[in-house]
């Protein structure tokens, strides 16, 4: 695949891109943007690819599922977990609009800068990457929806509190994806999706 448009054909012809608004984030939030080298040849490649500090974006694959397990709207609030070159919350900004708002939380330092600048190249006022903290997520505050794009070794139950009534969190853990429901009596719904690999998640 040689463009942005190969890839989102790929991932349509797959069933795994479906939703409108998330295809349409697709085609105006382009991959080359994100990665090391805008110069490489397998940028719209169905794999990973290093970003540096043992980190990958994600396989746009990957991508388009969590994101459709996830469900964003417009005006929704969105914590993005391991934000890494800043793909998946650039893609969210898109998605949410100028009435929601993506915070992307990266624990490397150089990441959180280089995820930045990419943000920048779209000129989004709705989102922003920040350092992780060494706590998981943002203590205090609750999002509609969070993201993770980084595998835990066990279930994150701190998360479900910072979700809304009604929010979705989507998590790998180990080597499943959990989509998750608050409903709203404040239990959880878990949907499993098993066979996948994600770089670990480290708080």
């Amino acid at each position: 695949m040689i463009s942005n448009t190969d890839l989102i054909n790929h991932l349509i012809s797959k069933d795994t891109l479906k939703s409108t608004t998330i295809i349409e984030a697709f085609r105006y939030i382009d991959r080359v943007d994100f990665v090391l080298d805008p110069t490489i040849s397998d940028i719209y490649e169905d794999y990973p690819l290093q970003i540096g500090y043992q980190q990958t974006i994600s396989q746009p694959a990957t991508v388009a599922m969590m994101l459709e397990m996830l469900s964003p709207k417009e005006g929704d609030d969105i914590l993005d977990i391991g934000s890494g070159s800043g793909w998946t919350t650039a893609l969210l900004s898109f998605i949410v609009g100028d009435k929601g708002s993506v915070t992307g939380l990266e624990r490397v330092d150089s990441l959180v800068k280089f995820g930045n600048n990419n943000l920048k190249k779209y000129g989004f006022q709705n989102s922003k990457i920040i350092q992780a903290t060494g706590k998981l997520g943002i203590v205090g505050k609750e999002f509609d929806r969070i993201l993770v794009s980084a595998a835990a070794s066990e279930f994150p139950y701190s998360l479900v509190e910072q979700l809304k009534i009604g929010g979705k969190l989507v998590i790998p853990v180990k080597n499943s994806i959990y989509e998750i429901t608050k409903k709203e009596d404040g239990e959880v719904e878990a949907v499993e999706h098993y066979g996948f690999r994600f770089v670990p998640l480290i708080t």
